[in-house]
């Protein structure tokens, strides 16, 4: 093998496996060890539907303008109003509590 792949297995199964913990226990201390891994199981499987719906997407624009670039950029300034909201959620608040 080669040690650029070695190098790039390893930082890869870091970032694929490193946002699970926290997501599950957010899930989990937000909703309750009950229902957070419900939950938690349905995040996962809409982050999969999201993942083929861009993917889809990006071959769509693929093939009408010849090069994937509209779906960078259409990416782009979809992360950016993303993190606009992210910023605008209140940290130290107390949030409605979703427990039942």
């Amino acid at each position: 093998m080669h040690p650029s792949t070695l190098v790039f297995v390893i930082f890869y199964g870091l970032d694929w496996v490193a946002t699970v913990p926290p997501t599950v226990m957010l899930c989990r201390t937000v909703l309750g060890p009950d229902r957070g891994t419900v939950i938690y199981g349905w995040v996962f499987a809409a982050h999969q539907i999201g993942g083929s719906i861009a993917a889809l997407g990006g071959a769509i624009v693929r093939v009408k303008f010849g090069d994937y670039a509209a779906a960078f950029y259409v990416s782009g300034a979809l992360c950016l109003i993303t993190s606009y909201y992210v910023l605008q959620i209140a940290k130290g608040k107390d949030l409605v509590s979703l427990r039942s």
